[in-house]
Parts: C-alpha cells; structure tokens; sequence
C-alpha cells in the first residue's frame, strides 16, 4: 500500500513537472518575447550600447534562441543579474534562460535545480595586475588586496589558490565588474581576478589597456553556459540544440551568408537534417523545420558569433583556443542531428 501512494505522489509530481516544462515554451510563445538573463555589462559578452541595445556573445545567444522560437532575434527582453541575483531570477521565473558567463558546477546543476544546456565558452580563473606593481606570477601577489566578485566560483577559487599556496590576501568584495573596474584602476586593490576571458574584457574597456597584464597562472576550470531551471525538459532541449546548432554549422560551413542557399537542399544529409530539408527535428522540438536555419541567419554560427564578439580581432582580442572546433584541436564539439 506504501509503495502504490508513493509511485502516486511520484506521477503527479512526474505531471506537475511536465505541465511546467510545457509551460516554460508557451510562456514564451504567448508573451512574443524571451526574458534572457545576462550580465549588467562586460565588453564582448553582453552590454548594452548608447541607445540601450544590447550586444555580445551572450546576447547572441539569447537571440538565436529566440530566432528559433519566436522567429525574431530582437524579441528578447534582456534582464541584467549580479553573481548574486541571477540565480533567483531564474528559480523564481523572473528570466527564461540565463546566458550570463555562468560556470557549470556540481551544486549548482545538483542543489540549486538548475540544467545547463551546454559550454558556449571554456574557461579558467586569471589575475590582472598593473605592469607597474611589478608581479609576473600570481604566486608573488602574498598579502595583495583582491577585488572579487561576491556569490561566485570565483570567490571560493581564490580562497582555493592562496591557500594551497601559503599566502595570504585581504580581499575587496565587489557585486558586478563595472564596480570592480574603477576600485581596480584607482589601486583600492593590487589585482582584481575573474575569468581570464572577463579579464581580458575588462582591459579592452580601459583608456590604457596595455598598462596592465594578465598573470599566466589560469587557477581553475570554467566550463561556461547557458541554462535553465530543473524540469524545463522541453525547454532545455530548445536551448541545448540551438547551442549545438551554431557549433555544428560552423563545422559544416554553414553560414549567415550561405545558409539561405544550403537551405534549399544539399549532398550533406546532416546539413539537410539541421537546416530541416530531411527528416522532422524540428518538429521534435515542438517547433517549425526551419529553427536552426533562422539561428544561424541571426547571429551567425558559432565562430562567427566568436570572432565578431570576443575574437582576436576585437578588443577583447581572445584567441580561440580550447573553443575550437574539435576538428582543430579544440572541445567544441555538437552531438549528431540525426
């Protein structure tokens, strides 16, 4: 009798989770716009401009999301979050997806009841210092002020470091990097440590970048992405296969500039099942064949998102790196569309 009330209880809360995975997608739908969390501003991943446009990386994502939903990448509205305010926004429904250079952790995924889709960005923790303080290894930073951002992996990496390595620090606890950025150029801290992509958005925004160096020691793993909350199956599976859509164009060599053309067919039967020429995936996913083929159209595939952003060519001026192709030697590396 136990057994048959607890498989009970568990149906109707296996129900309750469907209904709100559903819901997620038809919220969506019936408000004609995504709430997509980010960043309250950092060069090259998301920041709005003059007029109030956002631009970025994680902008782009969120746009090929609702390119591929709402068949329009601007109908997105763009909800800034703190390391500490952009977990609730997502478990209370405030934001859809947070595309916020968010790392993927075990208690995060596990305890807070989050689902990340995928990694749209690999990365590792780094320092940044002023040529003038003379370091050129994080290890000599013993009794430095470090400015941090509070309610991250960040913080409790730091802490990690300086502690395996038998020094010592004071740190300055700051919310977002726009606070970080003036104590940091004021010297109210000798270094300020975040992502090493972060890092180097944050030097590209100064009026004299090449006046400061970002240490070699990378001190962690973070396996950056986007995500949404536990439960959101159908929504999940929206996000992690638009992810995977513009990763696998850019292996295929599909394109904003030729997708229209592959679109109409090709001898490429994984290109003809993306672009939704063959087979019925979209239709999986609870949207129109032509979803991955919009995405792509919108922001471009997955290199051309990166070069445009945050490549070698930008002021943030990254390498690609472990974001390569696996096919170069990198991990970006999308499942069969099959």
């Amino acid at each position: 009798m136990k057994k048959s009330v607890f498989l009970g209880a568990m149906t109707v809360a296996g129900l309750a989770a469907g209904a709100a995975a559903a819901a997620t997608l038809d919220d969506v739908k019936a408000r004609g716009k995504l709430n997509c969390g980010v960043t309250t501003g950092l060069v090259g991943f998301a920041a709005p401009d003059a007029n109030g446009n956002w631009d970025g990386f994680d902008v782009g994502f969120c746009r090929a999301v609702a390119a591929a939903v709402l068949n329009d990448p601007n109908a997105v509205e763009f909800v800034p979050t703190t390391g500490k305010t952009r977990f609730t926004a997502l478990a209370s429904g405030e934001i859809d997806t947070l595309a916020r250079n968010t790392t993927w952790t075990f208690s995060r995924d596990v305890d807070l009841k989050f689902e990340f889709v995928g990694v749209n960005y690999y990365d590792g923790q780094g320092f940044i210092v002023p040529k003038e303080l003379g370091v050129s290894s994080a290890k000599e930073l013993d009794g430095a002020t470090v400015c941090i951002q509070t309610g991250t992996t960040t913080e409790l990496n730091l802490a990690d470091f300086f502690r395996k390595n038998n020094i010592s620090y004071e740190p300055v606890p700051i919310e977002t990097n726009a606070e970080a950025q003036p104590l940091y150029l004021e010297g109210a801290c000798d270094t300020y440590t975040t992502d090493a992509s972060g890092l180097a958005a944050t030097r590209a925004a100064f009026e004299n970048p090449q006046d400061h160096v970002v240490l070699p020691e990378i001190i962690s793993k973070e396996p950056l992405g986007p995500l949404v909350r536990h439960g959101d199956n159908d929504w999940g599976d929206i996000n992690r296969w638009v992810l995977n859509a513009l990763i696998a164009a850019e292996e295929y060599g599909v394109t904003s500039a030729n997708v229209d053309e592959l679109a109409s067919g090709t001898d490429n039967p994984e290109i003809n099942r993306l672009l939704g020429t063959e087979g019925n995936l979209g239709e999986m996913l609870g949207l129109d064949a032509d979803w991955a083929a919009r995405t792509i159209k919108a922001v471009g595939n997955y290199g051309e998102l990166f070069e445009k952003h945050i490549g070698e060519n930008t002021p943030v001026g990254l390498s690609r790196g472990l974001n390569a192709q696996w096919t170069d030697g990198g991990l970006m590396y999308a499942p069969p569309f099959r």
